[in-house]
């Protein structure tokens, strides 16, 4: 009887019942897409922010003295310690393997390079004074549990823009910066001679590209990490490592030192993908290593995309109270125009509890049906939005699915709750009389 009473209600007034259904349906609409933007924006801006280039820097400990002015590390970069390249597969191996996406080692040598196509014109053909950058172009490296990962320069320096191409691991390439390139009127396809210490051997290093990076890098010959250890007398070590990693900003308790944590909070930072957590895992597999990290890169990615997500939460709130203000004047409406019905309700005994509930079920029908259109409205919006601002739309969620009739359920049920409540307290005889 009484869901016959609760379907009997919803078909009358059926204009009435359409505007609220349709504000109920916009307001989840809204709410959905934000909604499944912004489960999905943190990995999706996570990878976008990649290219910023690495996060993380990796040097020698015995190195770690503090030297930095304005977030700059003004360390030498060509004396002391050294670090294993053999150690590299193991940052594959810590709790945060899959969010490693990128690692590339770097050892500078100072050389003297030599070329018979170079026309300066103040000393053409003879040595010049430049330093030589080796690290990975696309090294493969075998991790231990024999898969394969390729990375290098390219994938932690992605601003980098080489007219050519990349030199091939294990070949006598190189690249030369573009600064290098215009002062010595070197071009792709010609020869260099690189040679240090004494120079009693010559390296020949064919160009195979000119790199432009607006940085240091522009006056420098880059080439395999095998050729500037061989060069340095250092084989098998490099002097840094740059870890491009995905993360999550960093808020109090990401923040905290490790030192000072009980052990169920460091279990908890530890499994958190905060850039401090995962330098600190680092730290644990690579012996002798400090793990620093590049603030101007994380902090910045963290404070992008906790505004992006402020924005989107703001946007939700916004549709979810306009669609309660809307619900609220269509149920205050529909009250009044049913104050007879509600009064011989009334009189014929039903309590003011079992009509309250009566109109309550009346909107919460009104509620799944506006919620799961609204779902669908959502999730198409989301796949428009996702597809222009971040070129992926977002993958329709159960989570997200269950949020939306949860909050139109609520939304309907704050927006009633004034008009439901004077509902329940009218008196019969006062309408039954027409008063």
């Amino acid at each position: 009887m009484f869901l016959r009473l609760v379907a009997d209600s919803v078909t009358r007034r059926p204009r009435q019942k359409l505007l609220t259904t349709a504000a109920l349906a916009l307001g989840m609409a809204v709410a959905t897409a934000a909604l499944s933007v912004s489960l999905d924006v943190g990995d999706r801006l996570a990878r976008e922010f990649r290219s910023l280039g690495a996060n993380l820097l990796v040097t020698p400990q015995a190195d770690s003295l503090p030297l930095e002015i304005g977030g700059v590390d003004y360390r030498p970069v060509n004396s002391g310690a050294y670090l294993p390249d053999s150690d590299l597969p193991k940052l594959k191996t810590i709790f945060w393997r899959n969010n490693i996406v990128a690692f590339a080692p770097v050892l500078e040598v100072p050389v003297q390079a030599w070329s018979p196509a170079s026309k300066n014109v103040s000393s053409p053909g003879v040595v010049k004074d430049v330093t030589l950058i080796g690290t990975w172009s696309q090294h493969s490296v075998t991790l231990p549990d024999g898969g394969m990962f390729v990375t290098g320069a390219g994938n932690t320096n992605p601003w980098w823009h080489i007219a050519g191409q990349w030199f091939v691991e294990n070949s006598q390439a190189c690249i030369i910066g573009a600064a290098f390139a215009k002062k010595n009127g070197m071009k792709t396809g010609d020869e260099l001679s690189v040679g240090a210490g004494d120079h009693t051997h010559w390296t020949k290093l064919r160009v195979t590209g000119i790199l432009s990076s607006g940085g240091s890098e522009e006056d420098a010959v880059i080439a395999p990490l095998a050729i500037a250890q061989q060069l340095a007398g250092k084989p098998g070590v490099y002097r840094q490592l740059y870890v491009s990693a995905l993360t999550k900003p960093e808020d109090d308790f990401g923040r905290r030192d490790p030192k000072t944590m009980k052990p169920d909070e460091l279990e908890r930072w530890s499994c958190s993908p905060y850039v401090s957590s995962i330098a600190f895992s680092i730290k644990q597999v690579l012996p002798g290593a400090d793990v620093r990290i590049i603030r101007r890169v994380a902090e910045g990615e963290g404070r992008i995309l906790t505004r992006v997500r402020i924005l989107l939460w703001l946007v939700t709130l916004a549709a979810l109270l306009a669609a309660a203000l809307a619900v609220g004047a269509s149920s205050a409406a529909s009250v009044i125009e049913r104050r007879t019905e509600i009064g011989l309700m009334k009189a014929l005994g039903a309590g003011s509890g079992t009509v309250g509930f009566l109109l309550a079920a009346e909107q919460l029908l009104l509620a799944f049906v506006g919620g799961g259109i609204g779902y669908a409205l959502g999730i198409f919006l989301a796949r428009v939005v996702g597809e222009k601002i971040f070129g992926a739309a977002p993958e329709p969620s159960l989570l997200v699915l269950v949020l939306t009739i949860g909050l139109a359920a609520g939304v309907t049920l704050l927006g009633s709750a004034v008009p439901l409540r004077h509902a329940s307290r009218y008196e019969p005889a006062p309408i039954l009389r027409g008063e």
